[in-house]
């Protein structure tokens, strides 16, 4: 609603004006304060949406009186933003105002309602009012709209904003009255107009003692204004300041294109969020699941739209989650090959937990957006259902909770804040660019480093996110959301449901998990997984190390079975069976011969059955596991000695009877070695171990992920006793060369 008008209609004659004027009974200054009580607002509302609600909480915030006009009719004022129209508010104001006609000290606020929130109290309202001296005051604009022709035509202003917004106007009741009864155009003329007309003819604006809030002392219309007002906190409140005329307006205006500046403003204003309380609505209008005795139906829709590390433990993780499997049921779409196998294992464990899965496979050719939504129809087409929750496979829910947090916060869209370890990447844009796509609001870094928390309305979110059901059935019951121009599914949705005034939220109240990335996820590999190093180190971290490694420097359980020779967890059994299969796909093993085309000079004294690390180019990721696993055990064992955690030689041995069983005497080309073990002595193999003979100490039981450390060189001469059967596997690093 708003905007500007068409024709000028009929006004009253001037001096029928003039001599309404003069039998006026308001006296012309008003010296004792005006009581709260002695204010009314009006608004106009057609319909109710997410701002109108805003808008109705910010006034019973303040304790205003507010009535509401149009509630349930049809809307025939034109089509909104740029756009002219908005005459149905006038007639509406019109109708209403008769019975207040004749109330002297009665002041009327105006104001729109959907992109609108109060700042300010009807105290703070009304003194400011009284302080202009006018009987009528309206928003100013620095921007002229709808007709510039008129420009000429307005008075000069010195110092503020010159030209008349009728997106809000105070006045006293007879005044208002008077001047609304003066509208005979149609509901789709333009109400802006219609007041622009009275306000620049001099003769009537000085009838109707009109002015304009020139400084935003009242009224803070942003369109045109966004370089001129931030967020600001003092004495345990949130406000907008405008920097340009150091004024607290107390009616926030998002008129035109500044919706998202206004949603940010409202994250925080009337004290939504403050530096001493935080987030005061983050418990508004919840639900208590531990009250009911029965769950919502909550349909999971899972996307995988691209070659994925880690999708195993990400599909394990659907099945964690702390809500009833009876009240579930899965859509997941598959567009990888790749990934097929992943699918079938987790359907066979799934389907005796889940009763109803739905699997759209690569084989169906769907583009993103038309997974997505056909994801959103599974739930709009079951009455049932009563929220429906998208998650992308790029999505590591590390909270078991997320889908009952985000049940209770009862908003229409909801997403749980995930974000890129170690990096300010995450599922949502505070704000955007005038193209539409991302712009970094003031909060956006404190929010992801939680330094805000609580509930934030966000022009954009990804990824994973929550939909009521119901809202599903209604306002977006048309079936093509993920569409839009040549946008990204996501783009589109967040841009079609910003178009249609709803909320987006993103909740950071709680750890809700992180994101992978994807960009390089290379599937040449047999176990792609352990490339992932870089790219994803907490969840490479999580699967391959051993879940006791921390206990190394928190519980001394390094030991030591032999002089200087430690012991300690370092892989997971995950990580050496990996490992394991890798080298054996790749199969090129070196047969144990002393002739080495791989190292330098060519030729190996001590040679063993084995594949190099870069052979299969994992080189790069050893070092690294070396540098961030190994060094800092170094330190701890080998007390004062900084490792360079470099190694030149990296490779899996593999002992067995019929090819190499044992190893010879020999010092290691290292300072320090490490030799971890990668399978099972007395379950893969029997034999085997290692012996130091300058110690005459053997180790012959090595555990599957535990690795040795020991000085290479000069101290610890050592052989690779008999394996008896089977196939014993080691992973061996020379560091520090």
């Amino acid at each position: 609603m708003g905007g500007g008008g068409a024709r000028p209609g009929r006004l009253l004659p001037v001096l029928a004006l003039l001599s309404w004027v003069a039998g006026l009974g308001v006296a012309e200054e008003t010296p004792s304060r005006i009581p709260a009580d002695k204010l009314l607002v009006i608004t106009v509302a057609t319909k109710e949406n997410d701002g109108f609600h805003r808008f109705m909480n910010s006034a019973k915030y303040f304790n205003y009186t507010v009535k509401v006009l149009g509630q349930g009719q049809e809307w025939r004022g034109g089509d909104g933003m740029n756009s002219i129209g908005g005459g149905q508010k006038v007639r509406l104001i019109k109708e209403a105002m008769a019975q207040y006609a004749s109330q002297e000290d009665l002041v009327i606020l105006f104001t729109e309602c959907f992109d609108v929130v109060f700042a300010g109290g009807p105290e703070e309202l009304l003194r400011k009012f009284q302080k202009t001296n006018h009987k009528v005051v309206f928003a100013a604009d620095g921007i002229l709209w709808p007709d510039k022709r008129l420009a000429d035509k307005y008075p000069v202003v010195h110092i503020g904003k010159r030209y008349l917004n009728s997106g809000g106007f105070i006045g006293y009741a007879p005044y208002i009255n008077h001047l609304v009864q003066q509208w005979n155009l149609q509901d789709n003329d333009d109400d802006q107009l219609f007041y622009t007309k009275i306000y620049i003819d001099p003769v009537k604006r000085e009838a109707f003692n009109i002015t304009l809030d020139h400084k935003c002392k009242i009224f803070q219309a942003l369109n045109g204004a966004t370089d001129e007002v931030v967020l600001k906190f003092e004495n345990a409140k949130s406000r907008v300041k405008n920097t340009f005329y150091e004024t607290l307006p107390v009616v926030i205006n998002g008129n035109g294109p500044t919706k998202i500046l206004l949603n940010y403003f409202g994250n925080y204003v009337p004290n939504s969020w403050t530096q001493e309380k935080g987030c005061t609505l983050c418990d508004f209008d919840t639900i208590d699941l531990s009250a009911v005795d029965v769950h919502p139906k909550v349909t999971i829709g899972v996307f995988i739209e691209q070659p994925t590390p880690f999708l195993p433990r990400f599909l394990d993780l659907l099945l964690t989650l702390d809500y009833p499997k009876e009240a579930l049921r899965l859509f997941i779409h598959n567009k990888e090959v790749y990934h097929e196998k992943d699918i079938k294992v987790f359907f066979d464990k799934a389907k005796h937990e889940i009763s109803t899965i739905k699997i759209v496979g690569p084989e169906e050719n769907l583009s993103q957006a038309e997974a997505r939504n056909m994801g959103m129809d599974f739930c709009r087409q079951d009455k049932k259902c009563d929220y429906y929750f998208s998650v992308d496979a790029d999505v590591v829910l590390t909270n078991p909770r997320t889908l009952k947090l985000l049940i209770e916060q009862n908003r229409k869209i909801i997403a749980p804040l995930v974000t890129r370890h170690g990096k300010l990447w995450s599922n949502f844009w505070g704000a955007l660019s005038p193209d539409g796509y991302y712009a970094r609001s003031e909060d956006y870094v404190d929010i992801v480093q939680g330094n805000r928390v609580g509930i934030w309305n966000v022009p954009y979110m990804a990824n994973v996110y929550l939909i009521q059901g119901k809202t599903l059935r209604s306002e977006m019951r048309e079936r093509n959301y993920f569409v839009r121009d040549k946008l990204d599914p996501d783009m589109a949705l967040c841009r079609n449901a910003r178009e249609m005034g709803m909320f987006m939220y993103i909740s950071n109240r709680h750890e809700f998990g992180r994101l992978l990335s994807t960009a390089n996820y290379n599937t040449s590999h047999f176990n792609n997984d352990l490339w992932q190093i870089f790219e994803n180190p907490v969840d490479w971290k999580e699967k391959y190390i051993n879940r006791d490694y921390p206990k190394i420097f928190t519980e001394n359980i390094v030991e030591q079975p032999c002089p200087d020779v430690f012991w300690f967890p370092i892989f997971s059994e995950r990580a050496c069976d990996e490992l394991v299969e890798e080298m054996e796909h790749y199969g090129k093993w070196s047969g144990g011969k002393h002739h080495d085309s791989r190292i330098s000079g060519g030729y190996e004294n001590v040679p063993t059955d084995d594949i190099h690390m870069k052979q299969i180019d994992l080189e790069n990721v050893w070092l690294h596991f070396i540098r961030e696993f190994i060094a800092p055990v170094t330190l701890k064992v080998f007390a004062g000695y900084y490792t360079k955690g470099f190694a030149l030689l990296n490779f899996v041995v593999k002992y067995s009877p019929e090819r190499q069983r044992s190893l010879r005497p020999h010092h290691d080309a290292s300072t320090f070695t490490i030799n971890i073990a990668l399978n099972n002595v007395g379950e893969d193999f029997q034999g085997g171990g290692c012996k130091f003979l300058r110690y005459n100490c053997s180790i012959e039981s090595p555990r599957k992920g535990w690795s040795f450390m020991h000085p290479g060189r000069l101290t610890h001469l050592h052989e690779g006793l008999p394996v008896k059967n089977g196939t014993r596997y080691i992973a061996v690093s020379f560091i520090d060369p």
